[in-house]
């Protein structure tokens, strides 16, 4: 795979797997818009971990905490903070988990995979996240207020994601929004709650993707990692800045506009 190829597909991941404007939607575009062959499944997972290495590195603390309270959750205890967060967040992916497990038995996922469906859930979506952030309050903060109540209903927002287009850190930021959590704090929740989701679709499919691959496969998934880390960690970085002063509403106007546009391709 020519090294230009993966660079564009670990910078398109990286960049928009953290922005409220859905990554799986915008790599199921690039081969059909660009005219450029499918990226193929490998490199589909080796980007989705790259990503989860950035996040992980971005939220050290946070990854740290869980890590340190993973001994007592196995324990069927959690009465530390960081078994506690571990919790909450393995509770919040277990409606995506369920939901793309039935989609791929039943051999749903590949018929979402058109420029038609991304093209509505960006923009429905982009206009869902635009009202969530103007109702939304800003009274709640994760380490206060995070519930398993709380985990479960970001969770089956979240869940919506597996419709490309929808993206999974906005649809997860508008569920955040409206139970009053601040923007910065929103997105966080967004984030953390990448880390049980990536490492669950991972699993699901590396064990097809390594099957199928071969040494230079394997290598450049390597390189596409690596790349997709470092977008997606400098990605991070500029939201999180920018979310001090700055509301959801670029990324609407965006997700609006490329909406409209394949929605113009699509039905003219």
């Amino acid at each position: 795979m020519p090294l230009l190829h993966l660079i564009l597909v670990a910078a398109i991941q990286g960049i928009t797997e953290f922005l409220p404007v859905s990554s799986s939607g915008h790599l199921v575009l690039l081969p059909r818009l660009s005219g450029l062959p499918d990226q193929g499944l490998a490199i589909d997972v080796a980007v989705h971990v790259g990503t989860l290495l950035a996040v992980i590195v971005y939220f050290r603390a946070e990854a740290a905490q869980v890590a340190s309270g993973i001994p007592r959750l196995l324990r069927g205890r959690a009465d530390t903070p960081g078994a506690r967060l571990g919790l909450l967040l393995l509770a919040s992916a277990v409606p995506a988990m369920i939901a793309g497990l039935a989609l791929k038995l039943v051999g749903a996922d590949g018929h979402l995979r058109s420029i038609t469906v991304v093209g509505w859930a960006t923009l429905v979506f982009g206009i869902v996240l635009y009202l969530a952030d103007r109702i939304g309050g800003s009274f709640r903060e994760v380490e206060r207020d995070w519930t398993l109540r709380h985990a479960v209903a970001i969770g089956l927002w979240q869940a919506l994601a597996l419709i490309p287009g929808t993206s999974r850190s906005g649809i997860a930021i508008t569920g955040a929004r409206l139970l009053g959590y601040s923007r910065r704090e929103a997105a966080r929740l967004s984030m953390l709650m990448s880390v049980p989701v990536i490492l669950a679709s991972g699993a699901l499919l590396s064990a097809e993707a390594i099957r199928e691959a071969d040494a230079q496969t394997l290598r450049d998934g390597a390189v596409a990692a690596l790349f997709a880390f470092a977008a997606a960690l400098a990605a991070l970085a500029a939201m999180m800045r920018l979310l001090r002063t700055v509301s959801f509403t670029p990324y609407v106007i965006y997700r609006i506009a490329l909406g409209a546009v394949l929605l113009a391709i699509v039905y003219s």
